[in-house]
């Protein structure tokens, strides 16, 4: 299954494009993670990174076709959003993350890329997706809640929630 590129209006009026990830795409993700704020940063990754280590790169940007998708959103050859699902140990779930430069947040851009990531994700098979979020990432938390996610305990403790989907029930 080929994911294809789709143009996206934003709230705001900004145009852009979302499409899958592409090998030739490294060095533009990684000037994306290096202009992420480090809240934004800190808020995708959990560290204070402030770049990918190279076998973290590789594998963003050659996705495994049967339980990985990862999207880009870019205007032109930058990327200003990322958002991916990986399948888990669970062989029915998959978790997902997603970032988006500072300057592109709070216009329904996470929200359509989230959104983009669980319907492929339901198209391929997954019957549940989740993702781990900071507890103090309260923008994510309610956009979560109002795509279906709910809270489940999380294993890593009060400071991250694990929010997960049936993804049979919505959409």
């Amino acid at each position: 299954m080929t994911w294809q590129p789709v143009t996206v209006k934003l709230r705001d009026g900004r145009v852009l494009t979302v499409r899958a990830i592409r090998a030739d795409d490294r060095d533009a993700l990684q000037t994306a993670v290096r202009a992420l704020s480090p809240d934004a940063r800190y808020s995708r990754f959990f560290s204070p990174l402030r770049e990918l280590p190279a076998p973290l790169l590789e594998r963003a940007t050659r996705p495994d076709a049967d339980s990985e998708l990862q999207l880009v959103a870019v205007v032109g050859d930058t990327i200003v959003a990322g958002a991916r699902y990986a399948g888990t140990a669970e062989p029915t779930c998959c978790e997902f993350a997603v970032a988006v430069l500072d300057e592109w947040q709070r216009c329904g851009l996470a929200r359509r890329l989230l959104e983009e990531l669980m319907r492929t994700a339901r198209a391929r098979g997954f019957h549940h997706m989740e993702g781990y979020i900071l507890s103090s990432n309260v923008g994510m938390l309610g956009l979560a809640k109002r795509l279906g996610f709910a809270p489940v305990p999380s294993p890593e403790g009060p400071t991250v929630r694990l929010m997960r989907c049936d993804l049979d029930a919505v959409g």
